[in-house]
């Protein structure tokens, strides 16, 4: 189905297929950033003008995705600091949050570490007409479960094999299944941690489990590779999002989704407000009521 963009942006997102779109699954993480040359910054004002044209987009796209009743599964995957938050803040930030919510969910309770490993993420996929991004998702296991030694050789190997036929599962049940791993070098990952590090107001973004992270660098990058290896599948492929330019990490992101999702402009004519009734109405006085001090 084609899509009938809005009249009033100019937003070109890639198409699906282009050759830009999927960078290469097999490359170990960094290495696509050593290889970018380094562009100009993007303004703040460039950088908030075309988010904003995307931010409109993605109002246009959940009202198709509540109208038909599309389902919509995003996962967010990467290096802890390379930005997975921003771009979810972003596209919450103006979409609905009863079409397009956020799953981040917590470390497991030890009722759930009894129960099937995908279970807890079940109950978090959308009803039709809903769209949820996966701040981190099942592939945990892949990732720090299997660095940290949180779960067993056997029950990583379990989850390996199950994962891809988890989600051709999905697929098949008629849910969008859509993955971006946010790739990081560990110059730009030294850089955010270090400036976290001396915010009062970011540094509880900085956990002792980030910290253990950064100390297995090399470890994390194996892990993801052989998580690619075995998850990088056609039905539900992983795109490779090159994150040390924050802002067009944010914006290359949006507008690959947006990409993905086949919609049409339903947005409704402005709607006429009823004028109010005009009944007589005294206000009680104001003596009786508990004011908000006027600090600022």
């Amino acid at each position: 189905m084609a899509k009938a963009r809005s009249t009033d942006s100019d937003v070109t997102p890639r198409r699906r297929g282009t050759p830009a779109s999927r960078p290469s699954a097999s490359s170990s993480d960094g290495s696509t950033e050593a290889a970018e040359p380094r562009r100009k910054a993007l303004t703040r004002r460039r950088f908030e003008t075309e988010l904003l044209k995307l931010q409109r987009e993605l109002v246009i796209m959940q009202e198709y995705v509540k109208a038909n009743g599309l389902r919509v599964v995003v996962i967010f995957e990467g290096r802890d600091g390379a930005g997975k938050g921003g771009v979810i803040k972003r596209i919450a930030e103006r979409t609905n949050p009863r079409v397009c919510r956020v799953a981040a969910l917590p470390a497991p309770t030890e009722r759930e570490k009894t129960q099937w490993y995908f279970q807890r993420y079940v109950q978090h996929l959308p009803a039709a007409g809903e769209i949820v991004l996966f701040d981190r998702s099942w592939y945990n296991r892949a990732g720090i479960e299997r660095v940290m030694g949180f779960c067993s050789e056997r029950e990583y190997e379990e989850f390996m094999r199950s994962c891809p036929e988890f989600e051709r599962m999905l697929v098949r049940s008629g849910i969008q299944l859509i993955k971006y791993w946010f790739s990081i070098s560990d110059d730009e990952q030294e850089r955010r941690f270090q400036a976290r590090v001396h915010d009062p107001m970011r540094r509880w973004k900085l956990s002792p489990m980030d910290l253990e992270a950064r100390a297995r660098w090399v470890a994390y990058s194996r892990a993801k590779d052989e998580m690619f290896r075995y998850t990088d599948i056609k039905v539900a492929p992983w795109y490779v999002v090159q994150a040390d330019d924050k802002r067009r990490a944010r914006l290359n992101c949006i507008a690959h989704l947006l990409s993905l999702v086949d919609y049409e402009d339903l947005t409704p004519p402005p709607i006429e407000l009823p004028p109010r009734a005009d009944d007589a109405y005294v206000r009680p006085p104001l003596e009786e009521q508990t004011f908000v001090p006027q600090v600022y």
